[in-house]
């Protein structure tokens, strides 16, 4: 699809990790890859927004994905560029105005759940009530297929551990983009303005994620129109609150053949149930 407008960016890539020596528990020295962490302090229209700590894959999308979510810019019209410098580790975002309650906004900050700590503005449970989602009936077959596909992704942290990943899938299988970071939060919001770059509906889209699922995840999900919602790690009670009010088919802890459903269960058939050995040897084998 065409787009009648879109932004100057740059394409500032960092490399994603780098090589140190370590010792390991035999007193051996070996090579050893690690996680490129960096700071990215985000201004809009000159005013400092938050500084995100990242890896820094595709900070341009990174920072379109942060301003859409928090609600900081509502068109992509209104972007004129985003200029990313890593030599001063700042990201510049130029739009044809400024909100005229960004203090308002900005006042009411909220510092998330986990790791690289998130930070969310405003009242984003108010805005939960402007969000209709479309509940479409997912396979338990289709999901396991997801499972296998996605365990040819996460390179970051197959090298070096430290990260996240989070992917945007289509019911096929089809793994239509897949984004690590530091912390969670960001690998989502980098996808979001991926999402938001490419005029890509998602209202037919399956969300996974290696994290854990939170109100924040939960809310930045169904912002990008999915109601599906797949993690390998667990969940929280405000998450399953808000997954519940929204209709969101969430499933957690899930890897290999075994899954849980939180919410959406009358959405999942079952038609692969696993057998009662496999289940016996996966027991008690299931990551946080």
């Amino acid at each position: 699809m065409t787009l009648a407008h879109r932004p100057l960016l740059t394409q500032a890539r960092a490399p994603l990790t780098t090589q140190i020596r370590v010792m390991d528990e035999q007193g051996e020295w070996r090579d050893q890859a690690l996680a490129c962490e960096r700071p990215l302090t985000l201004y809009l229209n000159k005013r400092e927004i938050v500084t995100l700590m990242t890896l820094g894959e595709n900070p341009e999308a990174l920072v379109l994905g942060y301003l859409r979510n928090q609600n900081l810019v509502e068109r992509l019209e209104d972007v004129i560029a985003v200029q990313v410098d890593w030599d001063v580790s700042a990201a510049v975002v130029v739009t044809t105005h400024t909100p005229d309650d960004i203090d308002e906004t900005l006042s009411k900050r909220t510092v998330t759940t986990g790791c690289g700590q998130g930070t969310v503005f405003g009242n984003q449970m108010a805005r939960l009530e402007q969000i209709t989602l479309s509940p479409w009936p997912i396979k338990q077959s289709q999901i396991y297929h997801l499972l296998d596909v996605l365990n040819q992704h996460n390179e970051t942290y197959k090298n070096a551990g430290a990260v996240h990943g989070c992917g945007v899938c289509s019911i096929e299988g089809d793994v239509l983009a897949f984004c690590e970071d530091i912390g969670r939060h960001n690998a989502v919001d980098t996808l979001a303005g991926h999402l938001w770059l490419n005029a890509i509906d998602a209202s037919d889209k399956l969300f996974y994620t290696t994290g854990r699922l939170t109100s924040e995840m939960v809310i930045k999900t169904a912002q990008m129109g999915m109601s599906v919602l797949l993690s390998r790690s667990g969940a929280t009670e405000m998450g399953l609150e808000i997954a519940q009010q929204l209709g969101i088919l969430m499933l957690a802890r899930a890897k290999g053949r075994h899954f849980l459903v939180f919410s959406g269960q009358d959405r999942l058939l079952l038609d692969a149930k696993p057998t009662a050995q496999a289940r016996s040897e996966k027991k008690g084998k299931h990551d946080d």
